[in-house]
């Protein structure tokens, strides 16, 4: 054992190889290890990170899970009305993965200004609304409070701001339609106290969030009446068995929805992306043991006379087999060393500075996201370790084949 210790460690060293044929082939495949855990992480990383933000994104704006009308059929803007008063509201005591609920009301309106109009939907939220769920959004003003008498501020996306040319304190008018053939539209003036960019356009181009007050008036609903309620779940992977539940404990006349079924093609858009994760892991992690299969050849080759000097002084086949794998093994941890501190690097700088941008257009974000995991990391570095060294386990077994008394005449 300790002729094998004295040996591995000789063929560890930097100056065995520097000069051999071997170095620039050992020098690629730590490359390669390296360049293969890098591109490992960062596809992780972004992809997950790309995932929950805009999972996180369609929650903000629309919650997780929402109980509506049938009447409404599932429409964005609510008609037909739900009482407050449920066994579920306030607080959603029966399903205990209910993390918060909230009641809203939504209804389609004009924004008039004096040489301009968009049409939108009016968002009414109360005194129960999760503003930290959209607070990361706010780019500039403030939040209204609509936790005490009614008023008249709102909050409106970057996107209508610029389209109408307004501003933080400009007031504007909004029109809303009447249900009821041959009336009048309904007139409001807001005022704009914050502006939002969610980087999400099917959101910013529609919505402007008020106090669902105005909807009540509007509508003419008593303060008990809304128009559907946002639940949000503490396990978003759970989503679809929290919603089961909820749809079995509320009443015939109402509707659940997940965000994944209303926001199905953008789900199913996501769910693209492990697909890509996992090709990028398959070719880097091929990639990496291709390389080091390489680079143990070359080492066995290279060192024929001293596998037959040590078979020749009663060295087993398993024994020597194992100096290899030791060299082997070290040379992948100087691969994952570097690729490590490359790859993490680099998500540390994109997460703080956001370099890389995206076109919210395409991805609904405006740079790309990253999820820092530890485990997802430790995770990747496990697998690379474990996929290589059983891979490097085939090549070895050519150390058996090598005859002792070929091997010391061999030149």
């Amino acid at each position: 054992m300790n002729l094998e210790y004295f040996i591995a460690k000789r063929l560890i060293t930097a100056k065995d190889y520097k000069s051999s044929i071997s170095a620039p082939i050992i020098k690629i495949a730590i490359s390669a290890i390296a360049i293969g855990i890098i591109m490992m992480m960062v596809s992780v990383a972004t992809g997950i990170g790309l995932q929950k933000k805009i999972r996180d994104k369609v929650s903000a704006f629309n919650g997780q899970i929402i109980i509506s009308n049938y009447d409404n059929n599932n429409s964005e803007v609510t008609t037909v009305p739900i009482s407050k008063e449920q066994d579920f509201y306030p607080n959603f005591k029966s399903v205990p993965e209910v993390s918060h609920i909230q009641a809203v009301a939504s209804k389609a309106g004009i924004i008039r200004i004096e040489n301009a109009f968009e049409g939108i939907v009016f968002k009414g939220v109360g005194a129960d609304y999760d503003w930290n769920n959209i607070k990361e959004y706010i780019v500039e003003g403030k939040l209204p409070d609509f936790a005490k008498a009614l008023n008249e501020d709102v909050i409106i996306s970057r996107f209508l701001a610029d389209r109408l040319n307004l501003k933080i304190g400009d007031q504007f008018n909004t029109f809303f339609i009447k249900e009821e053939q041959g009336k009048l539209p309904n007139s409001r003036r807001f005022k704009i106290v914050g502006i939002f960019n969610s980087g999400f356009q099917d959101f910013d181009a529609t919505y402007i969030i008020g106090d669902i007050r105005h909807i009540q008036r509007i509508n003419k609903w008593s303060e008990n009446q809304v128009g559907a309620f946002e639940i949000f779940v503490k396990d978003f992977n759970e989503i679809k068995s929290t919603g089961n539940k909820i749809y079995e404990i509320t009443s015939s006349n109402l509707d659940t929805e997940t965000i994944v079924e209303k926001y199905s093609y953008i789900f199913d858009w996501l769910k693209l992306f492990d697909f890509n994760i996992v090709i990028i892991l398959g070719v880097m992690i091929l990639v990496a043991t291709i390389n080091m299969v390489v680079a143990l050849l070359v080492l066995i080759l290279e060192r024929t006379q001293m596998i037959g000097i040590l078979k020749s002084m009663g060295a087993n086949n398993w024994s020597v087999r194992k100096i290899f794998l030791y060299n082997a093994f070290y040379l992948i941890l100087r691969g994952l060393f570097w690729g490590n501190l490359i790859g993490i690097s680099i998500l540390l700088i994109q997460q703080q500075f956001g370099i890389i941008k995206l076109n919210p257009e395409n991805y609904y974000v405006n740079q790309a996201p990253v999820y820092l995991n530890w485990i997802y990391i430790l995770l990747l570095n496990l697998l690379t370790v474990g996929v290589c060294f059983l891979v490097l386990l085939i090549p070895s077994y050519i150390i058996t084949k090598i005859s002792p008394v070929k091997a010391i005449r061999f030149d």
